[in-house]
């Protein structure tokens, strides 16, 4: 899906990139969760190790983000090498939002809820960060993190929807808050959300809709369901940094799944006797 998202994309013409490519990149429709690389950054060639493998047509493409492509390149070729370019840029973007100063971009940008907030009632509105659930691209589109209740969310633009996660790894929300701790949003109580606006009475309404649908559907559920067997299926997102597991984070989710399978258990004991 990833890859036929990747080749419908529009490529640019030559006027485009009047500015930068960059630039234009950053500016078009659908890529408000990126920020922007620093070019010293791109241009230390210790930064892009190993990339060269992941991309056709590499030195080209780099020469394209760094505006330094030749001009007399025909547009058809511009066209192609510009898919090229958006992937480089992309995986060199995951790279980069886990350094110090990639960090304090992405930061701004969580303080301005750039990425939206968590649909969840009880999280209250809070902001969300991007992630991806592989570092390897065309496989899993972008996700969105709520510290707050620690699952992950589609976007809701399909714009946003079709970006590849890779471009913003696996590891850096849950990177962001170990560098920041004071953003670790609360598990319980009214989050602070001083560095954003807060929700407006309309926001709010919605919620107390939602909240009140998602009663209706809990009371109609059919008796026949297994309330075991769905505990069961359900799936839990593990923040990881660098594929390791948090070590606080890791030891909660060892209680709470030992919690829970008592449960199952206890629900089991019941449906069998019912």
């Amino acid at each position: 899906m990833l890859g036929r998202a990747v080749e419908d994309i529009s490529t640019g013409s030559d006027s485009d990139y009047s500015n930068s490519w960059i630039s234009w990149f950053l500016s078009s429709k659908g890529n408000e969760y990126f920020c922007e690389v620093d070019e010293d950054y791109i241009l230390d060639r210790f930064n892009l190790t190993g990339l060269n493998s992941d991309v056709s047509n590499y030195s080209q493409a780099l020469e394209l983000i760094t505006d330094n492509l030749d001009d007399e390149i025909q547009d058809e070729l511009r066209g192609a090498l510009d898919v090229q370019a958006r992937l480089l840029y992309g995986l060199i973007h995951a790279r980069w939002i886990v350094t110090a100063r990639g960090l304090a971009k992405m930061l701004e940008k969580f303080k301005r809820v750039d990425f939206g907030r968590c649909p969840r009632v009880l999280c209250q509105s809070q902001p969300l960060l991007p992630v991806g659930l592989t570092d390897t691209p065309y496989e899993k589109s972008v996700k969105l993190y709520c510290g707050r209740c620690e699952d992950i969310y589609s976007p809701k633009s399909s714009r946003h929807g079709s970006i590849d996660g890779a471009y913003f790894g696996t590891s850096f929300p849950h990177l962001l808050f170990l560098v920041y701790p004071n953003l670790i949003p609360p598990k319980s109580g009214s989050p602070d959300l001083s560095f954003g606006s807060r929700s407006t009475d309309a926001e709010s309404g919605k919620r107390n809709r939602r909240m009140r649908e998602e009663q209706e559907v809990t009371e109609g559920v059919g008796e026949l369901i297994s309330t075991a067997s769905v505990a069961m299926k359900a799936d839990r997102y593990r923040p990881r940094i660098y594929g390791f597991q948090l070590n606080e984070t890791a030891k909660l989710q060892r209680w709470q799944e030992a919690i829970r399978d008592r449960q199952v258990a206890h629900l089991e004991e019941l449906e069998e006797r019912g």
